[in-house]
């Protein structure tokens, strides 16, 4: 049993345990997208890549309260750059890729980030955003001399469990992202609870392997699948992307025995023809939300394996996480397990009260025992009021609307919160918005979620134009959109009004905009713009 308090510390006790066992394992197809080198990197080969890097950032001045940001995506350069860091109690600023120079800007202003370690193709932009926000950091590319911190030297403390190891923004409801501090308790617990928690989850043996596609800028990769197998002493694949063409044979040549999904992971995988190489592979589970309840059973009878269904949140982290790991799991329907005795939840209605088997309510969570936030985020970065609220009464306000059954199991209903959840990104509908509106030819557009089969939910702005709207219009309101935002949230759907669901104070009624929008959608008045929606190179 580890008895590191940081998570440096935990990976060096493991390396050196581990010696030559693989660690990090790079296939063919994702060193040819990253233009890097395939193979398997070990727990000895990549301790001595850590240490190398903690020797420059020491002699460079790095250390405790510096902020580095990383815009990487999944190379190993990334976890090199985050454990030596940590090293000297420096934090990690993971950085989506998708995001543009309004975003950059902000989240560089924000976090006020030392230093940014970015892909060469991004440096400008990234140099451009700090300039645009007044704090002229280093942007470094691989390869380069690495600079003194912006702001001068600070002493290396490595720290400990409370000490911040990562901040990582999420987007909230009113506008800009919230920035969550981490501390190495977070991601420590987030390893200890996967490897400890049993049931369907196995990860015993001496080869345990995962793959995942999901992204290091999120916490499930970072904190979920990247912990768990520096934990258990695992190797991990990370592809840059889900590939649904190539994905089973990437399982097969990394020789899996789990995976990580999102919802939408499952649906486009049941839409290729079955193959006799369906079960070809060495997968024992795979760990995820947001399965379509309807493909559910006919997804493991087909492939092989379980699809365990959890429930977390950035805020949350392991501390509070759910899972359907054991059985019963009620496959079929959006059950997603009962909690574990370490953590306690409340299911509350409108009027604050409990709500009653069977009647949806939100979700409220906290540890049980001394520490009600024990593995939670710290706190959200200069917000005090916004962690306040989201702590009221000593529980976590989930915003997430569930039921719990009379056996005690949890079904998800729906989200109390006004975000879009598109293929696993939350999308802020008010930050669509302030974008759309400096459009010359917008003169107020409302922005909600509208279903989608294959990512949940799409984008939908509706809009009151300058001149009468057209498809021209709204292709090159889209095009302009994503110049201006990460890809995913610009409009998959527009549709041109004469007026918006107001209330007296002339805002946007959220709750008859949806209906709105379902009745616009009806009517066929919605151009179809989703063909458009592509990541910006």
């Amino acid at each position: 049993m580890t008895t590191a308090t940081t998570v440096f510390a935990r990976f060096r006790e493991i390396a050196l345990q581990r010696g030559e066992a693989g660690f990090l394992n790079v296939l063919p197809e994702t060193a040819d997208i990253y233009g890097i080198a395939a193979g398997e990197i070990s727990y000895r080969a990549m301790l001595e890549r850590v240490e190398r890097w903690r020797a420059v950032f020491a002699t460079r001045g790095y250390g405790a309260g510096h902020r580095v940001g990383l815009l990487l995506q999944n190379r190993p350069l990334f976890v090199e750059l985050w454990f030596a860091l940590n090293a000297l109690g420096v934090s990690v600023v993971p950085i989506n890729p998708d995001l543009r120079v309004s975003e950059l800007e902000y989240i560089i202003a924000h976090s006020e980030m030392n230093a940014a370690f970015v892909l060469a193709k991004r440096r400008d932009e990234v140099e451009t955003a700090a300039r645009q926000a007044g704090r002229p950091i280093p942007v470094v590319t691989d390869g380069d001399e690495i600079p003194a911190p912006f702001g001068g030297a600070r002493p290396a403390n490595p720290g400990d469990g409370a000490s911040e190891c990562a901040l990582l923004y999420t987007s909230g409801t009113t506008g800009q992202p919230k920035g969550c501090v981490l501390t190495n308790i977070y991601f420590l617990y987030s390893g200890d609870w996967y490897r400890d928690v049993g049931g369907l989850i196995d990860l015993s043996g001496d080869d345990v392997r995962m793959i995942t596609p999901l992204p290091l800028f999120h916490m499930n990769a970072m904190a979920v699948s990247l912990m768990a197998m520096l934990t258990v002493g695992g190797s991990l694949t990370m592809l840059d992307r889900f590939h649904p063409r190539s994905w089973w044979q990437s399982v097969r040549d990394s020789r899996a025995t789990c995976l990580h999904y999102l919802g939408v992971m499952p649906s486009m995988l049941m839409g290729a023809p079955p193959s006799d190489d369906d079960r070809a592979h060495s997968v024992r589970f795979g760990f995820g939300a947001g399965v379509d309840r309807l493909l559910h059973t006919p997804f493991e009878a087909r492939f092989g394996f379980p699809l365990l269904e959890a429930w977390a949140m950035t805020e949350t982290g392991s501390g509070g996480v759910i899972a359907a790991h054991v059985e019963p799991r009620k496959i079929g329907t959006s059950c997603f397990g009962r909690p574990a005795a370490e953590v306690e939840v409340r299911i509350v209605g409108d009027d604050g009260h409990d709500a009653a088997v069977g009647v949806p309510g939100e979700l409220l969570v906290r540890r049980a025992g001394d520490d009600p936030r024990y593995g939670f985020f710290k706190e959200y970065l200069k917000n005090p009021e916004a962690t306040a609220e989201a702590w009221k009464d000593g529980w976590l306000h989930t915003g997430d609307i569930v039921s719990r059954d009379a056996d005690g199991d949890l079904h998800f209903v729906d989200r109390k919160k006004n975000v879009i959840r598109r293929s696993g990104e939350n999308i802020a509908a008010v930050e669509v918005e302030s974008v759309l509106n400096r459009h010359p030819a917008i003169r107020q557009a409302a922005v909600a979620a509208t279903p989608d089969s294959l990512r949940g939910d799409e984008v939908a702005a509706v809009i009151i134009a300058e001149q009468p709207g057209d498809r021209a219009l709204a292709e090159d309101i889209v095009r302009w959109s994503l110049q201006q935002m990460a890809y995913y949230k610009a409009p998959g759907w527009i549709a041109f009004v004469e007026k918006l669901p107001l209330t007296a104070t002339e805002k946007i009624q959220r709750g008859g905009l949806k209906d709105f929008v379902a009745q616009l959608m009806r009517d066929g008045a919605f151009f179809d713009l989703r063909d458009l929606k592509r990541r910006q190179e």
